[in-house]
């Protein structure tokens, strides 16, 4: 064999491993792309991204093609080493050629292209899809005789190409997603998603204004109590009831309270109750997701939580779920009276606080799958009624109850001791 003829075999050699090497990139390109942009450049009609969902509807096809060209380039080219070894080496020369064409392979044609490959799915799967688009196309004869021995091993194995898992994300699943992605997420983005994620988890109990908190117009008062009460209430719409909240008559809007007021600055009890609107009630096991839904449908802004005996539990506004999605937006001057920072890890709260308030201050995790609030947690945690002066631990926590008044615990001290 002429020396020429040595050279024209390192160059087709050459050429058969950058071939191998891109047929090999390209596998782990296709199969590496980014589903989520895929199918937002499908929308877009995208040339491209349509030519790579195809390639990836049919992945068996796919795969039949890339194998058949890349396992054809390497055993031309394992044939081709062999011709060169032996006319350099002789009959030893066999195994050298075996030993370097396999260092070859693994290196430049195997692992560092599907390394690179996998760094920059997106770029390369999408510049490459016309190829092995068109390429289907042509071998598909050869591709289909492949998968049909491919397919009769499969059913000896009783392997069912229509048996997929499951694409399905959980929300765990979907916050992780999110998170990765957080170097291309502002934190406020990042953080919106997730309380977004999170109010089908959690169900109206935990973002009401408990009962016993809420601010409203008893009619059984008073007049001149009720005209003052109407003026220091802060809040849109205010709750009328007759002696308790379970007898709630309804809502009023503020903003007909100049429409009710006489020349001498008077309401009449009989005019108020011409402006209120009836109260509108909401299971307690619904969750915050379907009530915002349910608000939005039913054009509301505001409803009463009750029990399985219709019992009202509590208030909840619209504010008050949106809150929870982009954080309090609102002057929140009755919650700070209600919990106060005394360190970084101390604070001291009321009772009526919210377990995931206090959470969120201290960067704890108190479970509040049962009760709602710090109080229900201490006497859940204790199993009688604290007594001030009582001092327990209690999921990392130190909690000192510091004030108790008709068995309900008025005040608290909550240490982080983690």
């Amino acid at each position: 064999m002429s020396a020429i003829n040595i050279e024209s075999l390192f160059i087709i050699l050459i050429i058969l491993l950058f071939l191998s090497a891109f047929f090999s990139g390209s596998e782990t390109a296709l199969m590496s792309v980014n589903k989520y942009k895929l199918k937002h450049r499908v929308k877009n009609n995208d040339t491209s991204a349509l030519k790579v969902e195809y390639l990836l509807n049919n992945t068996d096809k796919t795969l039949g093609l890339i194998l058949l060209l890349n396992n054809f380039v390497n055993i031309l080219a394992s044939a081709i080493t062999t011709l060169i070894a032996v006319e350099l080496y002789g009959d030893s020369g066999i195994a050298i050629g075996a030993g370097v064409l396999t260092f070859l392979i693994l290196v430049f044609s195997e692992v560092t292209p599907k390394t690179f490959a996998s760094h920059y799915a997106d770029a390369i799967a999408y510049k490459i899809s016309f190829i092995f688009y068109y390429a289907l196309i042509i071998f598909t004869p050869v591709v289909v005789f492949i998968n049909f021995f491919c397919k009769s091993i499969l059913k000896i194995f009783r392997v069912n190409k229509k048996m997929k898992g499951s694409d399905n994300l959980t929300n765990e699943e979907i916050k992780t997603i999110i998170q990765e992605s957080s170097n291309k997420i502002t934190e406020n983005y990042e953080e919106m998603v997730l309380n977004l994620l999170d109010l089908q988890q959690f169900t109206v109990e935990h973002a009401m204004i408990p009962k016993n908190d809420v601010e409203g117009i008893d009619i059984d008062e008073r007049e001149e109590d009720i005209n003052q009460k109407l003026i220091a209430i802060n809040h849109t719409r205010i709750p009328i009831y007759n002696k308790t909240l379970s007898n709630l008559k309804g809502f009023l809007n503020k903003k007909h309270i100049p429409s009710m007021v006489k020349s001498n600055n008077h309401i009449k009890i009989e005019k108020l109750l011409e402006y209120i609107v009836e109260p509108y009630f909401i299971p307690e096991d619904t969750s915050l997701l379907s009530q915002l839904i349910i608000f939005k449908k039913e054009k509301k802004r505001i409803g009463c939580v009750v029990d399985e005996y219709g019992d009202i539990k509590g208030i909840l506004t619209l504010d008050d779920i949106l809150e929870e999605i982009v954080g309090e937006y609102s002057s929140s001057d009755q919650k700070d009276s209600l919990i106060k920072d005394l360190s970084e890890n101390k604070i001291e709260v009321h009772g009526s606080i919210q377990l995931r308030d206090i959470n969120k201050r201290l960067g704890v995790n108190l479970s509040d799958t049962t009760v709602t609030t710090i109080n229900g947690y201490i006497l859940e945690s204790l199993q009688e009624i604290p007594q001030a002066g009582m001092t327990f631990k209690e999921d990392g926590i130190i909690i000192e109850v510091e004030k108790v008044s008709n068995n309900f615990v008025e005040k608290a001290i909550i240490t982080n001791h983690e």
